[in-house]
């Protein structure tokens, strides 16, 4: 019996650390977010759309959509963002149930949707069970100034935006530390997939 995994986090939670691991053992990972970049590639329905609803003027010389003009536009205006965001993403969810369906086909025991806002886009039908991975907000706040070279205050406002990583935990049907170091951190991912008989091995 294949099982459809729901993976999500926070930013700077280490989520694509996790995505990292289950590839390297070889589960198929589908990638919302980098779905959500090819369906807005040239030539696509929604790069069509976004271009009609947005204008001319968010896009570059070669053709392709200024991802800093158009998020300039939307991070202002919540009813623009709405408008992009009613037109990409049932894009991006009819392109992961499309890559699914594919992977259950081939018999895959496990498929992993990796979804950042899992919960708050109400996407839980689109899977079996949901692992969250979570650090405390202190970390988090850390790990997102150092990698993205922000401020204390700009790394608390992208933090804020979300919701919080402590919300999601009683959501989850899994939930891993990411507090410590890469080996806790997998060790927690195998003990779960075995625990759903995932896999019997390590």
């Amino acid at each position: 019996m294949s099982c459809v995994i729901g993976l999500t986090g926070g930013i700077a939670s280490g989520k694509s650390t996790v995505s990292t691991m289950l590839l390297s053992m070889g589960f198929p990972v589908i990638d919302a977010d980098i779905i959500a970049k090819k369906v807005v590639e040239i030539g696509e329905q929604p790069y069509l759309q976004i271009i009609d609803s947005f204008g001319e003027e968010i896009v570059n010389e070669d053709k392709s959509i200024n991802r800093a003009k158009l998020g300039s536009i939307i991070f202002h205006d919540e009813d623009k963002r709405k408008q992009l965001n009613e037109i990409v993403h049932p894009a991006v969810r009819k392109r992961m149930i499309k890559e699914k369906e594919h992977y259950l086909a081939e018999g895959e025991k496990a498929v992993f949707l990796d979804i950042p806002l899992l919960f708050e886009s109400n996407l839980t039908h689109l899977v079996d069970k949901t692992m969250l991975v979570f650090v405390d907000e202190e970390i988090q706040v850390q790990r997102l100034m150092a990698r993205n070279d922000l401020s204390l205050n700009e790394a608390r406002a992208r933090i804020s935006s979300q919701m919080p990583l402590m919300s999601k935990v009683h959501l989850a049907d899994a939930v891993i530390n990411n507090n410590g170091t890469t080996e806790h951190t997998q060790q927690q991912l195998i003990e779960i997939l075995k625990e759903w008989n995932i896999i019997t091995y390590v």
